[in-house]
């Protein structure tokens, strides 16, 4: 064997990092039969066993521990390839992808990219809605809006401002239940809270709000899909005031309360920042996102 096609190397290290070859082929967009051959033909390229299935899992073998890291040191030279020759791009036209959690990417984003359209149409954005941190080393995403500041040294990343989150419930259901005038009053409440939620209680206690885990009534990982049965009255929830502002039918209880802090990054990969496309969304971006913490509302 003189050369090894990459194709069959990334098959095995994306089955190797998450386990399965459905998981894997949606990462790397293939059918599983395609990635299934792909990882057959690599063993018998090597002429070795590479993965053993335990269940539903696919485990690597001792011969495949030992192989993945090449694997993966070919992956990150690949990836480092695409990122240097994407920053080296100077034409505005074409896609950048932002990833940012769900609510902002539902209710911010939508705004802020209309008002960056209106400078550049020919731009096309590729929204990553998750409450996860894309891997902007493996280009999951272009720009990442962040609330914890990134530890990468490979990521450039800019605090554009700091948002703040309060309580709040639909004025339907505080005519049904009454305003909350203590945290002890709002223990007993139907209480929403993000999952998960053992984290999110340790994150209230660190803000001084002691709430318990076993408080929360109704949880979820899509604070889009909270926020929506807030408005709906189904009880009382942590929003972002920037979010919440404006909404019509929302009221925002215990003002007495500080809220917590959200600080808000904006990051993007070393390499791809001087790509002439990505700097110019970048800088938009943090242009908007600043006047927004500093309260000038919405575009």
């Amino acid at each position: 064997m003189d050369r090894l096609d990459w194709n069959l190397a990334r098959a095995f290290c994306a089955t190797a990092d998450h386990g399965s070859l459905s998981a894997a082929a949606r990462v790397l967009g293939l059918t599983q039969p395609t990635l299934s051959r792909q990882v057959a033909e690599l063993e018998v390229v090597l002429g070795v066993m590479l993965f053993e299935r335990i269940g539903k899992r696919l485990v690597l073998t001792d011969v495949g521990l030992s192989l993945v890291e090449h694997a993966r040191s070919m992956a990150a030279a690949a990836d480092a390839l695409v990122l240097g020759a994407a920053g080296k791009s100077q034409d505005v036209a074409g896609r950048v992808s932002i990833s940012a959690t769900d609510a902002f990417s539902a209710y911010l984003l939508p705004d802020i990219i209309e008002h960056i359209r209106q400078k550049a149409p020919q731009i096309t954005f590729v929204v990553v809605a998750s409450d996860s941190i894309s891997d902007l080393r493996k280009r999951e995403a272009d720009i990442a809006i962040r609330h914890v500041r990134p530890s990468e040294p490979e990521l450039i990343a800019r605090l554009v401002g700091e948002m703040t989150a309060h309580f709040y419930a639909a004025e339907r259901w505080v005519a049904k239940n009454g305003i909350p005038g203590s945290v002890a009053e709002l223990c007993d409440a139907d209480l929403l809270g993000f999952e998960p939620v053992d984290q999110f209680s340790e994150h209230l206690h660190a803000a001084g709000i002691p709430i318990s885990a076993d408080r929360f009534r109704i949880v979820s990982a899509n604070s889009v899909v909270l926020w929506e049965m807030v408005r709906q009255g189904l009880g009382i929830c942590m929003m972002l005031k920037e979010i919440a502002a404006g909404m019509p039918g929302i009221v925002r209880l215990l003002h007495e309360l500080p809220g917590t802090p959200e600080p808000v990054w904006l990051v993007s990969h070393r390499e791809l920042h001087t790509s002439r496309r990505v700097r110019l969304v970048f800088d938009a971006l943090a242009e908007e996102l600043s006047r927004i913490c500093n309260g000038g509302g919405r575009v």
